[in-house]
C-alpha cells in the first residue's frame, strides 16, 4: 500500500465549509496519513459507495491486523499503477468531519518540520484525545470462561480434537507448555477470560509462543477489539406535542402539566425526578401522540459559576494608550504589553476582544497552568457570557471533544487554555493573548514535539494575520530582545524589531504541505523579515497603588542569634499581626512535600528512590498515619523506615522544608492562625484550584500556602502580606537560566501582595542576600536585572544571542547508552559551524531505572548552520536507546 516517490504537488486541503461534490469523474480513492509508530508515507485505500470523504477528514482504517485513526490527504481517481487494485482495502469509516484549513495545515507542518517530528504525531497534540484511535488485539477464553469458566473449554470452533484430545486425558493441562500453561492460569485468573495481547506478553516471557500453542487447542481465541473513540453524548428529551384533554388519567395529567409549565420540553430523567415516575408511563403517553421521546445531543463543557455581568472598567492612561496601539493594528504583528503586577494588564485584554467579538471574529488566550484558569475564566465570562469556553488537559475527554467541536461552528467566541490550546482549531481568529508569557509551563519537554507555545503561536499569528500580545510583568529575555529593548532602560512606547531568540519565523515559502508532508525540513528555518513590533508599557499599579516594599532577610544572622524556627523573627510578627488584624496572606515555598530528604544523623546515610538517582522526600498525609516517603521524579513511594538501613541507627531526621512542613509549623507557633495548602499534592481533583481559591477569596483562611502555583497571575487583592520562607532554592540550581527563573518567580509572587486598598509588604528569607537577583527583587528592577544577564548570555553564547538543539537519551542498560551517546557526538563532532557540548549524564542520571544522557548542539542564530541529518542521527541509536530532539530547550537539567 505505500507508495514510494509520491508527488505531491496537487495536494489541496479543503477548507471546513467546502463538501463533496462528486462529478462525471468520481474520487473512489483516498491516500491517508496513518497514525502508525515508524509508518512513513501515504497509504491509499478504496472509498466505500456510502461514504462520502474530504480531505482533512479523520478516518478509520484497517492497517494490518489493527484498526487505526488516518488523516485523509486527498482524492484520487485512479490508484497507483503500481498498486494490485485486490490489495486496496476499504475506508471503515468517518470519525471526524476534516476540519483543516490551509493556514491550519500549514501550521502543523511548521510545527512538524521546526521541532523535527513526524507529522502525525503534531496531528495527535493538535486533536482531543480519542478521534485517532488505535484498535486491541485481544485474547480470551473460549465459551468466556475465566474464574469459573474452565468448563467451556472444548466450545471453540477452531482446534476441537486438539481440545477433545486434553480433555480426555486425566491432566488436560499436562500436554501444555510451561508458557501456554502460565497464559492460562493468568487468563482463568480473571472473571472475563480476557486479556490485551500487549498486557499478556508484559506479564509471560515468549507469550506468543504460549498463545499460538492456545489457539491451536482451541482454548482461547483471539480478536481485534475496535478503537474506543469519543463520541457526542445523547440524552433522552421529552416534547410537548398535544393538548391535555380528560381522557388521560390524573397521573398523566399531572406528568403533561410539569412540562408545559417547563416550556413544553424536559430531558427524560429531570422529568421522571420531578414526578417520581418511571419511563412506563412515558411511552404510555408517547404512544398516544401526546408527547415525543427522542435522542438529543448534550454538550459536555466546563461548567462555571454563576456571574453578575461585569462592564468595562475606566482605563488609566497608559492602559488607554496601550489599548489603542493593539486596536489600531490592522493584521500580523507582536505587541509585548510589559506592566508590573498588578497594572491591569487583562482589562487591557477584555476591552481589546470585545470589539473583535462584535466584528464576528474569535480570540484565543493562553495562560501557563490549569490553576489559573478558574480566575481568569470568570472575570471573562462575567464580561463575553457562554462566548467563553475552556480548553486544557483537566476536562474529560468528552468536554474537550465537545469544546474543540464547538469552535468549528464558527461562532464569534473567546477560548482560555494552556499551551495545547494553541492549536484550537478557531476560524476566523482575530486576536492572539499569550499571558505571563515568561513560564516555563509554555514549553513541552516530552512527549514530541517539544513545541514552545509562544513560538507556535508566534507562526499562527502570521498565518491568520492577526496580533499576539505577549503580556508579562516579568518578560521572557528572548522576548525582551525581540522587541529590540536588550541595553533599553525606558520604557518606549514602540520597540524595533529584534533578531535571535526563541522569535524565529519560518518564512512562508521554506515550508509548504508540499515540502514537508512526511518528513521535517532539514534545516532550521529563517527569521520573518517583516514583523512588526512594539512594546507598551504599564509602569504602574492601578489608582497608583505602590509596589509593596520587599525586605530581605538574612537567615544566616538569624540562626547567630539563636533563631532555629523556619520563620526570621520579622516574618514571626507579620504573621502575629495578620491574625490580629483578620488580614489575608501568602506564604511561597519552593518545593511540596514535608521534608526533601531523610538523613541518618549516626552514619550520614540518605534514603533514595531505587529507580531514581534521587533522594526520597518524606510526605505527611494525615495525624497517625503512616509516615510516606515519596519520589517526585516516577511516584515510587515507602514507608519511613524506624532504623537506618545502612547501620541500623534509630537516629533519622527530616532535613529542609516543603509545603506541608510549612504548614505544621505554621499550625505549631500560630494555633488561631488558618491556613490553606495550594500545591499540586492539594490540587490533584477536578475543580480543587477553583474550591481551594474561592474558600481563600470568601475569607475562610489568613494564609495560602503554596508552590509555583501562587506565582502565576493570581489576583487577591485582600493580600496584605507575602513571605518567601527559603528562596536559596531557587538560585542555586545548575543552569544558565537559574537567574532568570529565579527573579521571575520572585517578582511575580511578590506582586501578589497589595493589589487591594490596603497596602502590601513582602518579606523574602534568604542565606545569600548578596546575590544580584536578591537585589534586583528588592527594588523591583527588571531592566537592571535584565541587562546584567543579557551581558552574561552574550558572552557565552546562550540564548536569546545563541541558539541550542538538546539531544535526550535514555536507555535501561546504563552502558549502551552512555556509548551511543559518545557515537552521535563523534559523528557530530565533524560539522565545524556549531559547537558540540558533551556527551554528558543528565543532572539526574536516572529516573525510573531509565539512564539519560545529553549531548547540547550550540550555535550563532544569525548564521544558520547545515545542521545534521536527524534520520541518520536516529540510525545510530539501538532499539532499546532512546533520542528525543529538544529545539530551543527550556530545561537542560
Amino acid at each position: 500500500m505505500y507508495i514510494k516517490d509520491i508527488n505531491l504537488s496537487a495536494l489541496v486541503v479543503s477548507e471546513p465549509s467546502e463538501s463533496y461534490q462528486s462529478g462525471e469523474t468520481i474520487n473512489r480513492w483516498v491516500e491517508v496519513l496513518v497514525d502508525c509508530p515508524g509508518s512513513t508515507g501515504l497509504f491509499t485505500y478504496r472509498l466505500p459507495a456510502h461514504l462520502e470523504i474530504k480531505p482533512g477528514d479523520i478516518l478509520s482504517v484497517p492497517f494490518g491486523a489493527q484498526q487505526l485513526g488516518a488523516i485523509a490527504i486527498r482524492l484520487l481517481a485512479q490508484p497507483n499503477i503500481d498498486l494490485p487494485p485486490e490489495k486496496i482495502r476499504e475506508v471503515e469509516d468517518i470519525v471526524s468531519v476534516g476540519f483543516f484549513p490551509s493556514a491550519y495545515w500549514e501550521l502543523l507542518n511548521r510545527v512538524a518540520a521546526y521541532y523535527y517530528t513526524p507529522l502525525i504525531q503534531v496531528i495527535r497534540v493538535a486533536l482531543p484525545p480519542g478521534l485517532l484511535g488505535r484498535s486491541q488485539r485481544r485474547i480470551r477464553v473460549v465459551g468466556g470462561g475465566g474464574a469459573g469458566g474452565r468448563g467451556a473449554r472444548g466450545q471453540g470452533s477452531r482446534g476441537a480434537g486438539g481440545t477433545r484430545y486434553l480433555l480426555g486425558s486425566a491432566d488436560p493441562l499436562a500436554f501444555l507448555t510451561p508458557t501456554a500453561r502460565q497464559v492460562w492460569e493468568l487468563l482463568q485468573g480473571q472473571p472475563a477470560g480476557d486479556y490485551s495481547f500487549v498486557y499478556l506478553q508484559q506479564k509471560v516471557k515468549s507469550a506468543y509462543r504460549g498463545i499460538r500453542e492456545l489457539l491451536r487447542f482451541g482454548l482461547v481465541e483471539s480478536y481485534l477489539e475496535p478503537p474506543r473513540l469519543t463520541r457526542p453524548k445523547l440524552q433522552k428529551a421529552v416534547t410537548l406535542t398535544g393538548t391535555i384533554d380528560q381522557e388521560l388519567t390524573t397521573r398523566q395529567r399531572e406528568i403533561l402539566e410539569v412540562l408545559r409549565r417547563h416550556g413544553g420540553e424536559l430531558w427524560q430523567n429531570e422529568l421522571l425526578q420531578i414526578c417520581n415516575a418511571s419511563p412506563s408511563i412515558l411511552k404510555t403517553l408517547a404512544q398516544k401522540g401526546y408527547i415525543v421521546v427522542e435522542e438529543r445531543e448534550v454538550l459536555r463543557t466546563e461548567q462555571g459559576p454563576t456571574l453578575l455581568g461585569d462592564r468595562a472598567k475606566f482605563l488609566t492612561t497608559s492602559q488607554a494608550s496601550a489599548l489603542e496601539t493593539i486596536q489600531t493594528l490592522d493584521g500580523f504583528a507582536q505587541v509585548l504589553l510589559h506592566g508590573v503586577t498588578g497594572s491591569g494588564k487583562t482589562e487591557v485584554y477584555l476591552q481589546a476582544i470585545a470589539p473583535l467579538l462584535n466584528q464576528g471574529k474569535s480570540a484565543l488566550v493562553l495562560v501557563p497552568e490549569i490553576g489559573l484558569t478558574p480566575q481568569l475564566t470568570d472575570r471573562f465570562r462575567a464580561r463575553f457570557g457562554n462566548k467563553v469556553s475552556v480548553y486544557h488537559s483537566a476536562l474529560s475527554d468528552g468536554e474537550r471533544y465537545d469544546t474543540w467541536r464547538q469552535m468549528l461552528t464558527g461562532e464569534p467566541q473567546v477560548v482560555i487554555g494552556t499551551r495545547s490550546a494553541v492549536f484550537a482549531p478557531l476560524p476566523n481568529l482575530g486576536l492572539i493573548i499569550l499571558d505571563e508569557e515568561h513560564d516555563s509551563s509554555f514549553k513541552q519537554d516530552s512527549p514530541i514535539p517539544t513545541y514552545h507555545a509562544r513560538t507556535v503561536a508566534l507562526w499562527r499569528a502570521e498565518l491568520e494575520n492577526c496580533p499576539l500580545v505577549l503580556g508579562s510583568a516579568t518578560p521572557s529575555l528572548e522576548t525582551w530582545v525581540s522587541v529590540g529593548r536588550q541595553g533599553s532602560g525606558g520604557a518606549g512606547e514602540q520597540g524595533s524589531r529584534g533578531a535571535g531568540g526563541e522569535f524565529v519565523t519560518p518564512h512562508s515559502s521554506l515550508l509548504t504541505p508540499n515540502s514537508s508532508l512526511l518528513t521535517p525540513h532539514s534545516s532550521l528555518l529563517t527569521p520573518n523579515s517583516s514583523l512588526s513590533t512594539h512594546y507598551l508599557s504599564l509602569p504602574e499599579r492601578i489608582n497608583s497603588r505602590p509596589l509593596p516594599p520587599v525586605e530581605i532577610v538574612d537567615m544566616r544572622q538569624e540562626l547567630q542569634q539563636g533563631n532555629r524556627s523556619i520563620f526570621s523573627r520579622s516574618l514571626q510578627a507579620a504573621l502575629q499581626e495578620l491574625q490580629e488584624r483578620k488580614q489575608q496572606g501568602i506564604l511561597f515555598i519552593h518545593r511540596r512535600g514535608h521534608s526533601t530528604f531523610v538523613s541518618c544523623r549516626s552514619c550520614g546515610y540518605v534514603l533514595e528512590c531505587p529507580h531514581c538517582d534521587v533522594s526520597l522526600a518524606y510526605h505527611h498525609t494525615e495525624e497517625k498515619a503512616p509516615e510516606l516517603l515519596r519520589c517526585h521524579y516516577c511516584n515510587y513511594a515507602r514507608s519511613h523506615p524506624k532504623f537506618c538501613p545502612d547501620c541500623s541507627s534509630p537516629y533519622l531526621k527530616f532535613f529542609g522544608s516543603g509545603t506541608q512542613r510549612v504548614t505544621q509549623e505554621l499550625a505549631r507557633q500560630f494555633r488561631d492562625l488558618k491556613f490553606i495548602r495550594f500545591d499540586s499534592d492539594t490540587t490533584r481533583n477536578k475543580g480543587s484550584h477553583r474550591t481551594l481559591l474561592t474558600q481563600f477569596a470568601n475569607g475562610e483562611a489568613h494564609l495560602l500556602v503554596g508552590t509555583q502555583m501562587l506565582t502565576k497571575g493570581l489576583d487577591l487583592p485582600q493580600v496584605t502580606l507575602v513571605g518567601v520562607v527559603a528562596a536559596d532554592g531557587l538560585l542555586n540550581l545548575s543552569d544558565y537560566r537559574a537567574s532568570e527563573r529565579a527573579f521571575q518567580t520572585l517578582t511575580q509572587v511578590a506582586g501578589r501582595a497589595g493589589r487591594g486598598e490596603d497596602p502590601g509588604r513582602v518579606i523574602v528569607q534568604t542565606y545569600t542576600t548578596e546575590h544580584q537577583v536578591i537585589a534586583a527583587v528588592r527594588s523591583h528592577d527588571y531592566q537592571s536585572f535584565s541587562q546584567a544577564e543579557l551581558e552574561q548570555r552574550q558572552a557565552l553564547n546562550y540564548p536569546p544571542y545563541g541558539r541550542l538543539i538538546l539531544l535526550r537519551l535514555s536507555s535501561l542498560d546504563p552502558i549502551q547508552v552512555q556509548n551511543t551517546a559518545q557515537v552521535i557526538a563523534t559523528a557530530l563532532s565533524t560539522e565545524e559551524e556549531f559547537e558540540i557540548l558533551g556527551p554528558a549524564p543528565a543532572s539526574i542520571l536516572r529516573v525510573a531505572n531509565r539512564y539519560r544522557w545529553q549531548i547540547l548542539i550550540k550555535f550563532a542564530p544569525d548564521a544558520l548552520p547545515r545542521l545534521p541529518d536527524w534520520e541518520e542521527v536516529r540510525s545510530l541509536c539501538p532499539s532499546s536507546v532512546s533520542l528525543t530532539i529538544d529545539v530551543d530547550p527550556l530545561n537542560i537539567m
